[in-house]
């Protein structure tokens, strides 16, 4: 466990789209500090797997436990908002209350391969030559179901007045992502966090974002990317589990944090000892769309 994690035995955390990828890191490393994690994704043992990948969120809860936490798994499609509304019901009958729940959810990439969506366009591709049929896709996987999974955890966390919401995101601040469905989709998650964090405030419970740098996934490894990324998954991971355990984590509300930032301000390291830097995506090639996936 890194200096910065506190031990978070007790907590009651809530990981959605952690089938693999980032979810899958930040459930561990959630796990590594002694959390108990509810796993939610739609690739299942028992059932259909995204892009008929191999990744299911039982493998992350079985993670979860052998890292020293409580791993549940629950099969959700978060674009819907009847399973969402399920998931939180289910999770609050069993345990009475949510401490902190993390949207990791993001089917943008879905079908690239490394080169090309399945609709024959490149991440970078100009706006005028792609179906614009992928930015609803990107909003529904992202901004969407971010807003279903806040909006149902949102009435008990006000209830108990306390609470963690976090987005996984990636920063906008710095100029264009390279890809307009990219860039709009992460402009507006980033806008309703920053709106959510203005009404649950009064309440006392905070809602941030994380922006992860280009993350070595199971996805990005299988699109022959591995070479162009700066960290694993667990380095985001440990980023929720130091936020979680800080008394005054409302004070990041609204804002999208650099998981290298809060790696060198809460002293957590990656899974190999290092602090990345912070990530900038400098050019339209094989940047942001995949590190989440």
């Amino acid at each position: 466990m890194n200096a910065a994690q506190s031990s978070l035995a007790g907590r009651i955390c809530l990981v959605a789209g952690a089938s693999r990828g980032l979810g899958r890191g930040i459930a561990r490393a959630l796990g590594e500090a002694g959390a108990t994690v509810i796993v939610t994704g739609r690739s299942s043992e028992a059932g259909p797997r995204t892009d008929q990948r191999s990744e299911t969120f039982e493998d992350t809860a079985r993670e979860v436990e052998a890292a020293g936490g409580k791993g549940y798994p629950y099969r959700c499609d978060h674009t819907n908002e009847r399973e969402v509304d399920g998931l939180v019901a289910w999770a609050l009958r069993r345990f009475g209350r949510l401490d902190c729940v993390v949207d990791a959810v993001w089917g943008g990439n879905e079908g690239y391969d490394g080169e090309r969506y399945p609709d024959g366009s490149g991440f970078g591709t100009p706006f005028w030559r792609r179906p614009a049929a992928r930015l609803g896709e990107s909003f529904e996987s992202g901004v969407y179901a971010q807003l279903l999974l806040a909006r149902a955890v949102a009435p008990a966390m006000v209830q108990m007045r306390s609470g963690l919401v976090v987005t996984v995101s990636f920063d906008t601040a710095g100029g264009y992502l390279g890809d307009v469905f990219y860039d709009l989709a992460k402009a507006a998650m980033n806008r309703l966090t920053f709106a959510m964090a203005q009404e649950l405030a009064p309440f006392g419970v905070t809602a941030l974002a994380i922006s992860p740098g280009h993350v070595l996934t199971e996805r990005v490894r299988d699109a022959g990317l591995a070479d162009a990324t700066t960290e694993s998954p667990l380095y985001a991971g440990r980023a929720v589990a130091a936020l979680v355990a800080d008394p005054e984590v409302a004070r990041h509300a609204g804002h999208v944090l650099p998981v290298a930032d809060l790696a060198r301000a809460y002293g957590f390291t990656d899974r190999d000892g290092s602090q990345p830097e912070r990530f900038i995506i400098t050019n339209q090639r094989g940047g942001g769309d995949v590190a989440q996936g």
